[in-house]
């Protein structure tokens, strides 16, 4: 099995076809200090690569409203342990994860952000590794 816990945001179209998304200045900002060389994508685009890598999708499930209290505690946590974490990382570090979380809580409540869960196998001529319904799962 393979679950991929992913941050993603909203899909962009203009006349039918799928746009990059432009980014602004605090994304900017997420590229150069928080994720170097990363990119988010859509959840339609991230599914459809999955088939086609050859992966059976089983379930997806957002998780945004729990991402955001989570961002939100996370961000209380280090802002609570500041000259501890001044002290490992540097002032100017701290401020940057300090924004970056508090931007990401924001972000996640107001929908801007996303977090999905997609939950998949290798597809295979056989049954599903998996109970056939998603309230098995939680059992």
């Amino acid at each position: 099995l393979f679950l991929n816990h992913a941050i993603s945001r909203k899909a962009k179209r203009n006349k039918g076809r799928l746009l990059p998304e432009r980014l602004r200045p605090e994304q900017r900002a997420l590229a150069k200090y928080i994720f170097p060389g990363g990119a988010l994508d859509d959840i339609g685009h991230t599914v459809a690569e999955m088939e086609l890598a050859g992966f059976e999708v089983h379930d997806v499930e957002g998780w945004r409203m729990h991402y955001a209290r989570t961002c939100e505690m996370w961000c209380q946590r280090l802002m609570a342990r500041k000259s501890e974490a001044i002290a490992l990382v540097g002032e100017a570090k701290y401020r940057i994860y300090v924004a970056y979380l508090a931007g990401c809580a924001l972000a996640f409540e107001r929908g801007t952000a996303r977090l999905f869960q997609t939950l998949c196998s290798k597809s295979a001529k056989r049954p599903s590794p998996l109970p056939p319904t998603r309230a098995d799962l939680y059992r």
